[in-house]
């Protein structure tokens, strides 16, 4: 069995990535219930408002699923963390922040922990810290990023290197040929978000799923450069206007504001993307249908096993 298979209780190694405050409790139980390890992302609900995710999350899946925490992002981290070992939430991943001060008490409680990074040196530290698993996640990602810029493909083998405990790799990954080369670079398995943002399962607005639909190759574009908190989103009026007001000075204060969780909901689950924004990796431009995620992981697998099996592939994505 993948040790990664093992450490979850999952039967594939896939993982869903955190969502923030679009996140539920239909997409993350279909994940489980998939195979994967499905994630509700606490982004900065309350502690309320992720408890109430967790419940119904509970009645509709009987198999493991995360709970995500962004430490420097969410205003609870403490108090979602105290939640999470009250509902005996048998993983936790932890990102945008210094994990170590967490993973001891949530080893106390049995649950594993995944600790998202970008570079060689995080993922050394997370290690040392304690972390069960390592999410290496390069800057094709959606959402929020590493200013650092490091690919996937690049930063795959090097942490693989450097590190002894599984690595999932994140960024750019959406189907089984993704997950053969992240196989074959040293991972253990995938962590997804756009993809699954394309799914029959996924409860956000059908304009956000119609645009990763149609994208292509160019369809995202950087946020936050100027102010140094990197988001990767679809273009759209409301990403253009940030855009425009960073070319003349908008300041960290102002950027935070426009690329709040209220405009997150905007975009992804009311389609407003005049006064809004979706989050997009660079996947979108491979996403040419809506499958349920049952049938999109089974696909990955039987894909994955072929290509890694005979070495081959066209064009297209079909094996040889």
């Amino acid at each position: 069995m993948n040790n990664v298979n093992e450490l979850l209780s999952i039967k594939y190694p896939i993982v869903q990535g955190g969502m923030g405050n679009i996140s539920n409790a239909q997409l993350t139980a279909a994940v489980s219930n998939a195979g994967g390890l499905g994630t509700i992302g606490s982004g900065t609900m309350t502690p309320e408002q992720v408890e109430s995710i967790i419940l119904e999350t509970k009645e509709k899946t009987v198999h493991p699923f995360a709970v995500n925490i962004p430490i420097n992002v969410s205003p609870y981290t403490k108090e979602i963390i105290q939640l999470v070992i009250k509902h005996k939430i048998p993983v936790v991943s932890l990102s945008a922040g210094n994990p170590s001060p967490y993973i001891e008490l949530l080893h106390e409680h049995n649950i594993k922990v995944i600790v998202i990074v970008a570079a060689v040196k995080h993922a050394r530290k997370a290690e040392e810290a304690g972390a069960d698993i390592l999410v290496a996640e390069g800057f094709e990602a959606a959402g929020i990023n590493s200013s650092l810029e490091l690919t996937t493909f690049t930063l795959i083998p090097q942490i693989c290197k450097h590190v002894s405990i599984p690595v999932l790799a994140a960024g750019g990954i959406g189907d089984g040929r993704g997950l053969a080369a992240a196989l074959m670079l040293g991972a253990s398995g995938v962590q997804l978000g756009t993809r699954l943002i394309a799914t029959k399962d996924a409860p956000f607005h059908e304009a956000y799923k119609n645009k990763l639909l149609q994208a292509d190759d160019n369809e995202t574009v950087i946020l936050g450069r100027s102010v140094g908190q990197v988001r990767r989103v679809l273009k759209s009026p409301y990403a253009k206007q940030i855009i425009d007001l960073e070319t003349n000075g908008l300041t960290p204060e102002q950027y935070s504001q426009m690329t709040s969780e209220d405009f997150h909901i905007n975009g992804a689950i009311h389609g407003n993307d005049e006064n809004g924004f979706m989050n997009s990796g660079q996947i979108a431009g491979l996403i040419e249908n809506i499958p349920t995620v049952k049938e999109l992981f089974d696909e990955m697998m039987i894909k994955a096993q072929k290509v890694m099996e005979n070495g081959l592939y066209d064009l297209s994505g079909t094996t040889e």
